[in-house]
Order: structure tokens, then sequence, then C-alpha cells
């Protein structure tokens, strides 16, 4: 599978950048997700790569080929690139069956393929099938209705999927009529006969004209796989159908229309269509947003098999940061066009770059303190946090505040200064959509509509970042509150606790009830609760929180 490579690609319509100056590098086999808000680029990020969208500049290689640059001049069409889409809407034909849409583009593939005898192919499979005769009995026996009768279409079904033969070949087993010899090994004996006298034949004619055949039954010439441009033949068509049918468990649906399906059956046959030209990349925008949520959740896991089955690279396109975390090997989260970070799934919900991040990722929502201090001589920070609560921030590695903000402060002057230079160019064009500091949210009781007015921030102004994973419930906590709302959900409770006029979220596991207006004592115990800088809302260390 191949990789794809993003360098400095820029998608601008005017002044708005939809997407802006993004590297990034999605692995062989990796299902990478596009996440963020809508708006953010994530789609637009996705049809540059398979082709429909043109970048405004930069340059995409997939499998060490390019396939953009703005530099160069070269732009290869969607069709070239060896890559499937699976939309949000399923556009399945509703005139068409399972079969005719799955194999529609199939019949439209016209490309340099090698040439393949499948005679003899459909011969070698024949005779093994017969070196087992039970087995085929077997197989056919149950596919007997009450009535003792054979159910053709049954029997197919079955031995497609359990030989992955083609349907010709599945018929042409049937018309063995096994069932009805009084002695099915003596019979199979005598097909394997004259399938040997078959593919001999076949042999010897490849043999007189100087060619041979390889495992794959391809014609093999001077030591050369012979190949030509050519459209796929119905044998090809139907085994690739079939083989895509499998991996979706779609073959008993074949023979029925789009609005015979559920919505879950119609998901999994716009995957199969997707999936049977075998494309070295499988993108999908937001595929699942129309299934209820039971339904999803099982279409995740789907997903999730289809991948290892596959093989493939998968890119996907989500909002919802649930799919992100279970689907991905990698999430690649933007926001207004930039990348924010590109790790995998644990590593942004534990280690989050920013603000943003920390606040986009996790469900309930994490909870954010305003805190003000002062580092230490031994390297922890004396910090106040809810107008007057004393507690210090314990880093879990050693951490010199001061030389951490005074690098941060030389990165920033170094990309202002080169997006200085960049606005200089005769070509560069002013960003409209400006990034701006993200507007993180305190949750309090009582919430003014009319924002307070706010001060100048300093190098000792911090945000903590605890999830409601961290806030543990017990009579020995440190901090008292009061429990606002209590929402229980079987193996777990999501608690609102109010701290004067603070609101924080927890989650507590197990069947413990709580009462609206309880007391409850409670601790912010991890050694995962984030300190950021908010001036520029960039994560700085982890660490525990210590009460006084």
């Amino acid at each position: 599978m191949p990789e794809i490579v993003l360098e400095n690609v820029t998608k601008r319509w005017g002044k708005f950048y939809a997407v802006d100056n993004l590297n990034l590098v999605i692995e062989d086999n990796a299902f990478v997700t596009l996440l963020g808000p809508s708006g953010c680029g994530k789609t637009t990020t996705l049809r540059m790569i398979a082709g429909l969208e043109t970048p405004t500049s930069g340059k995409i290689t997939i499998g060490g080929v390019t396939v953009y640059d703005s530099e160069m001049g070269i732009n290869i069409p969607a069709n070239r690139r060896n890559v499937g889409f699976l939309f949000q809407n399923y556009a399945l034909w509703p005139n068409m069956t399972v079969y005719q849409n799955i194999s529609f583009g199939l019949k439209n593939i016209k490309k340099e393929m090698p040439t393949i005898d499948f005679d003899i192919k459909r011969a070698v499979a024949l005779r093994s099938i017969l070196n087992k005769p039970a087995e085929v009995i077997t197989i056919l026996k149950d596919c007997l209705d009450k009535f003792g009768a054979l159910d053709a279409s049954k029997a197919q079904i079955r031995l497609i999927d359990y030989y992955e033969i083609s349907m010709s070949t599945a018929k042409e087993i049937l018309r063995y009529n096994m069932l009805e010899s009084d002695n099915a090994e003596e019979k199979a004996a005598q097909l394997r006969a004259k399938l040997d006298k078959e593919i001999k034949s076949g042999i010897n004619k490849q043999k007189a004209s100087g060619c041979e055949l390889n495992e794959k039954f391809e014609v093999i010439k001077n030591k050369k796989v012979q190949k030509s441009v050519r459209k796929m033949n119905k044998e090809e068509i139907d085994l690739a159908v079939r083989r895509v049918s499998r991996i979706v468990k779609i073959g008993m649906f074949m023979d029925r229309y789009p609005s015979e399906l559920s919505g879950g059956q119609q998901q999994r046959v716009a995957i199969a269509r997707t999936l049977a030209p075998e494309p070295s990349v499988l993108f999908m925008d937001e595929p699942l947003s129309n299934l209820d949520a039971k339904l999803r959740l099982e279409m995740r896991s789907e997903l999730q098999r289809l991948h290892i089955d596959t093989g493939s690279t998968f890119v996907y396109v989500t909002h919802d940061q649930m799919e992100a975390m279970t689907l991905a090997t990698k999430i690649c989260l933007i926001d207004n066009g930039v990348l924010q970070q590109y790790d995998k799934p644990l590593d942004v919900y534990r280690m989050p770059n920013n603000l943003f991040i920390a606040d986009f990722v996790g469900n309930p929502a994490i909870n954010f303190i305003e805190a003000k201090g002062e580092q230490t001589a031994d390297g922890s920070m004396d910090l106040t946090i809810l107008d007057q609560i004393k507690v210090s921030f314990q880093p879990n590695e050693a951490l010199r505040l001061a030389d951490w903000i005074k690098a941060e402060n030389q990165e920033d002057e170094a990309r202002r200064q080169k997006e200085f230079d960049r606005q200089k160019q005769k070509k560069s064009v002013e960003k409209g959509n400006k990034d701006s500091r993200f507007r993180y949210r305190i949750a309090r009781v009582e919430e003014s509509e009319i924002p307070d007015h706010e001060q100048a921030i300093t190098d000792n102004d911090f945000v903590l970042g605890v999830r409601p994973e961290f806030i543990k419930i017990s009579p020995q906590g440190s901090l008292s509150g009061e429990v606002y709302s209590a929402m229980p959900a079987g193996m777990e409770t999501t608690l609102k606790v109010r701290i004067g006029n603070y609101l924080f979220t927890g989650v507590v596991f197990g069947d413990v009830l709580y009462e609206i207006g309880q007391t409850v004592k409670l601790d912010f115990e991890s050694k995962g609760i984030m300190l950021f800088h908010r001036k520029n809302g960039r994560l700085i260390s982890l660490g525990a929180i210590k009460t006084y």
C-alpha cells in the first residue's frame, strides 16, 4: 500500500484559506481520521488527495508518484490515482440490483492488465474442489429445503463463499448432480480425469506459442508477464464482486434492490462497490452519519475489521471525536485549515498540544480551571485556583518554566517573521480567516451574558485541564462540593459538582446513586492533569495536583 505525503499544501478561495500550508505523511496501511469542527478544512484535504479538488499550491505524492505539484504543473486526475471514495450519501443506483451496483464501475475499467488463461484457471479450481467430493455433498445437503429439493440459489452462494469461486464455476459444480450420483467418489474421479485432459491440453497450447503460466495463471513469455490494455472480462468481474461481498457479508443480497435493504446493508453495498476495483487508498467522508446510534457502533466495528482484512490505507473524515478515537491508528486534528496535532488517538487524548485539542477531544468534555502562580525552587508550581484555593502542581518530568517560555516566544517570533516574509511576496494573499486564540469555557453555575473585561494575561497565568475521570469522589477528599446533577447510565454515572460558583464534570464508575444537593468530598487525583500556558494556550506539562 502507498505512503501519502502532503508538502505545503494550501487551498484558498480569494482570501479564505480552507487549508493553510498543510504538511502530512500518511503511512502505509494506516487508518487516519481527519478530525475537526465543521468548516475546518478536513473534507477539502480529503478531496485534494483524491483529486476531486485542485490545491492552490503545494505537492501531493501517493506511493512515490507525484499526483499534484503546483511548481511542476502536475495534476493527475482522480480516475488515474487508484483511489476509492465512500460518501455520506451511499449513491446506489435504485434501478440496479446489489450485484449490478457493485459491478457497474468494474465494467468501465480499461487499463493495462496481465493476460490470464481463465479456462485453465477455472479447470484447476474445479479439479481442486472435486478432490473432496464428500465435502461438496455435505455443502449441498445443507441447502435442501423441507421437501428434500435442492435450493439452487442458496447452494450457489454457499459454494461461492466456501471455495471463493465465481458464479459460473458454482453453476458448473451443480451441473455435476453430485447428490443424485450413486457413487460420488467414482463420479468425481471421472470428472477429474476429464479436467486433467483439459488442463494438459491448455498448457500444451501455451507452450506451443512459447508461453507458460505462473501460479496466478498469468501468461509469461520470455520470463515476463504478458500485459495488454483491456477491460475486465465477465469472469474477472464476477470474482471481484464475490470477493468484496464476502468481505462485507452481503453475498445473499446480490439479487435485491437498494430499496429492499436496511440502512446498514446499503452501507455495506456502498463499501463493497468502493472496494471492488481494489483501490490502493480508500477515502471516506462521514460515511456513518446517516445511521442510527446502534448501527453506527456496529459499522465502526465492521470498518475496523475491514481495514485489517483489506490491508488498504484508509483516510476517514469525521467531526465525531468518538469515531476518530475508536477507529484511527492516527488522528489528524485540524482547525481553521491549520494542522493542530497528528498523533495516535490516546496521545491526542492524554497529551493534547493545546487548549483547543483538549476541549475538542473527550466525552464528557474536559474541565478547565484558571490558575495563577509561580514556579518554586523544587520545580513544582504554587498556584491559586477557584479564586482562593491554594494548590501545588507537581510536573511528571523536570520543568524549567522560564526556559520553556523563552523557547516558545522565540518560536512564535520565528513564525511571525516567516509569515511577514511570505506576505512580502508578490503572489502572496493575506489570510482573511485569521487564526485567533482559542476561547475556552469555564463552567459556572451563574454565567454573565456579558463577558468580564479580560485583564492583561501574563506569564504567571495558567489553565489546568482535568479530565472527568480524574475527579475522585471519596469521604477523604480535600475539597468540598455539592451535587448539582447526577446522570446514571448503568456502568457509570456522570456527575456535575458545584464548588462555589464553579461546576465540575466527573465520571463515577459503578452503581452508586447520588442525590441533587448532596454534599460530597473530592480530589483531582491523577498524574495526567494538564498545565497549559494561558498566554499561548499550549501544553506545558502533565502532572499531579496537591492541595494544601
